[in-house]
């Protein structure tokens, strides 16, 4: 699996599929697990027609770096090395929660490099919303003292009510080990809290899709809404569903990220 070096970092990633269309970059969110647990069951389903690519950035199990803090620099810098090792870009860009602030970024430092932007359950900074402050801060101190009351949280705000009470007690059991707070997921924490991209949202020139998810106990809906604003002739769409939504409207998720993609 191929591995780019940038600054002190080995980052991993892996590409899947082929097809004359634009490659199609997914950058995924908070915890160490990374790519595998965000993009496993989706990258099938988009991989038919073009090139995926599922990096893992700073933080994850499979990236090896110093073990630093985290800035959008630095996690960006990530994504544009791997755009430029697999050689494939101009890229469609897609990124989901932390990392929608990532890709955001990489759109407004290297235009050149990204075709189109999908965001996802994003935010671009939490200094002014207290719910979301506080959750993070939440994640961080149950993260260091209580390992299973942290990824019961993260599960429970993760999906939406219904969807866990559709699937069983069973199946939210199974998904509690997706979000270990391992040292990886509290640095990712950490970047959530300080991370701020409002400065670059008016330099990105990609034409751009918006996801705000109507559900989301994490990152709340009016967030998507707000990067909807700050971005130029964006698109906007809702999807009825709680933060993961590549997992719990799939169907949905896929046929929208398709129909931005493809649209002339």
């Amino acid at each position: 699996m191929p591995v780019v070096q940038v600054a002190d970092a080995k980052v991993h990633y892996t590409t899947s599929g082929s097809g004359s269309g634009p490659a199609l970059l997914l950058v995924h969110g908070t915890g160490s697990v990374g790519a595998p647990v965000n993009w496993g069951s989706t990258v099938p389903l988009l991989d038919d027609e073009r090139v995926v690519i599922a990096p893992d950035l700073s933080g994850t199990d499979a990236t090896t770096d110093d073990g630093g803090a985290l800035t959008v620099e630095i996690l960006a810098g990530q994504v544009i090395a791997v755009i430029e090792d697999a050689g494939l870009g101009p890229v469609d860009l897609l990124g989901f929660s932390m990392g929608s602030t990532v890709a955001a970024a990489v759109a407004a430092l290297r235009p050149d490099l990204v075709r189109r932007l999908i965001l996802v359950a994003g935010w671009a900074h939490v200094d002014s919303d207290e719910y979301l402050r506080n959750l993070f801060t939440v994640w961080k101190r149950l993260g260091r003292s209580d390992a299973e009351a942290f990824s019961r949280t993260v599960t429970m705000t993760g999906f939406s009510r219904g969807f866990l009470n559709t699937i069983g007690r069973d199946a939210v059991e199974a998904m509690l080990p997706n979000m270990p707070p391992t040292p990886g997921t509290l640095r990712h924490v950490d970047y959530d809290l300080t991370a701020d991209i409002r400065p670059l949202l008016p330099r990105i020139q990609a034409r751009t899709l918006v996801v705000g998810c109507l559900q989301d106990a994490t990152v709340p809906v009016e967030h998507s809404r707000t990067l909807h604003a700050a971005i130029a002739h964006s698109a906007y769409v809702e999807i009825d569903s709680g933060h993961v939504v590549m997992f719990e409207k799939q169907e949905e998720f896929v046929a929208r990220v398709r129909d931005f993609v493809s649209a002339a």
